[in-house]
C-alpha cells in the first residue's frame, strides 16, 4: 500500500476583501466548509456586542458552524483602532497557525487591512488615566476645545482631524501628553513589521448591481428590527452619537432619526451612506495589492474557490 500523500502545506495567512454587500461572509463560509480555515473578521463595526442586524452579523448558526475571531469583543462605549486590530490579529494568525490551520482575513475596512500588510508606526499604549482626563475635560469643554489645543501642539494631526473626531483628537493629545512629542512627529520613527497577506477581492463589473445589493440588504436590516436594536441602544443612557461605535454606517442615520423623529427619510439616507461606503471600500483597494473576481458574475463563486485551491490544495470536503 502506497504511503498516504503528505499533507498540502498551508499558506501563513490569506485575505478576502471587497466592499459591503459583495457576498465576502457566504464566500468566506464555503471556504470554509472546504478547507481547513478559521475566520478572522477584518470589520471596524462587528467587534461591538449589541450591533447584530445593523452590521449583518454572522447568525448564530454560522458562528457556531465555523471559528471566528474579532466579533463582539467590546462594549460600544469602548474604542477600537487600528493598531487595536494589528496587534489581536497578529496573535490570532500565531494560534491559528499553531492549530495546524489557515487564517483566513475576511472584512472590508481595508485600514485594518493595509496597517496589518504595511505595518504601524510604533505609538505608546493607551493610558487609562490620561483617557479619562480627556473624556472629562471633553464632557465640560468640548471636543471642538480639545481639537484647538491640538492645533497649537501637533498641527500637523489637527489639519487632518475635523473638530469633533473625539476618538483620534484624544489618541493625538493622549501620545503629545506621553511622549511630549506631536504624534506627527512620531509617524515613520519605528513600525511593526508587516505581513505578506495574498489577497482576493470581490469587487463589482456594474456599480449598481452593487447598488441594488446595498437597497435589498438595508431593507431586510429594516425588516428584521434594526430599528429597535438602535432604539435599545439609545435606552442604555451610555451612549452618544460621537462614540466610534455609533458613527457606523447606518447606526448614525438610524441614532439622527429617532433623535429628531423624522423616520421617514431613514431608508434613503441609510442606502446612501452606504454606497457611500461602498465607493471609499474601492478606492482603496485599488491601491492594494489584489487578485479580483466580479462579484456580479455568475460564476463568481466558483472563480473564487478556484483561487483558494490554487493556493490551499484540494478542497478536503465538499
Amino acid at each position: 500500500m502506497p504511503p498516504p500523500a503528505p499533507a498540502p502545506t498551508l499558506p501563513p495567512a490569506l485575505g478576502l476583501a471587497g466592499p459591503t454587500a459583495s457576498g465576502k461572509s457566504a464566500l468566506a463560509l464555503a471556504v470554509a466548509r472546504r478547507w481547513p480555515v478559521e475566520i478572522i473578521s477584518v470589520d471596524s463595526a462587528l467587534v461591538y456586542r449589541g450591533m447584530d442586524i445593523g452590521t449583518a452579523k454572522p447568525s448564530a448558526a454560522e458562528l457556531a458552524a465555523v471559528p471566528h475571531h474579532l466579533i463582539d469583543i467590546r462594549d460600544p462605549t469602548e474604542a477600537y483602532s487600528a493598531a487595536d486590530f494589528v496587534r489581536d490579529a497578529q496573535r490570532l494568525i500565531g494560534e491559528i497557525q499553531a492549530r495546524g490551520r489557515c487564517p483566513l482575513l475576511v472584512g472590508g475596512t481595508m485600514l485594518y487591512f493595509k496597517a496589518l500588510a504595511d505595518g504601524l508606526d510604533t505609538m505608546p499604549a493607551a493610558d487609562p488615566a490620561v483617557r479619562a482626563a480627556l473624556d472629562a475635560r471633553a464632557a465640560s469643554e468640548g471636543w471642538p476645545a480639545l481639537h484647538a489645543e491640538l492645533q497649537r501642539v501637533d498641527p500637523a494631526t489637527a489639519a487632518r482631524l475635523p473638530p469633533n473626531d473625539a476618538q483620534r483628537i484624544q489618541r493625538a493629545l493622549e501620545v503629545w501628553q506621553l511622549t511630549g512629542t506631536p504624534m506627527s512627529a512620531l509617524h515613520g520613527r519605528s513600525r511593526t513589521p508587516g505581513l505578506a497577506l495574498p489577497m482576493l477581492s470581490l469587487e463589482p463589473a456594474d456599480r449598481a448591481w452593487l447598488h441594488g445589493r446595498i437597497a435589498q440588504r438595508f431593507d431586510a436590516m429594516l425588516a428584521a428590527g434594526f430599528l429597535d436594536e438602535v432604539r435599545a441602544l439609545r435606552a442604555r443612557g451610555d451612549l452618544h452619537p460621537e462614540l466610534p461605535a455609533m458613527r457606523c454606517v447606518g447606526y448614525r442615520q438610524a441614532w439622527a432619526a429617532l433623535a429628531n423623529g423624522q423616520l421617514g427619510p431613514l431608508r434613503e439616507q441609510g442606502i446612501a451612506a452606504t454606497r457611500q461606503l461602498a465607493k471609499r471600500q474601492l478606492t482603496w483597494l485599488r491601491s492594494m495589492p489584489r487578485d479580483t473576481v466580479a462579484c456580479d458574475d455568475a460564476q463568481c463563486q466558483p472563480r473564487a474557490l478556484a483561487w483558494f485551491a490554487a493556493r490551499l490544495g484540494p478542497p478536503a470536503r465538499g
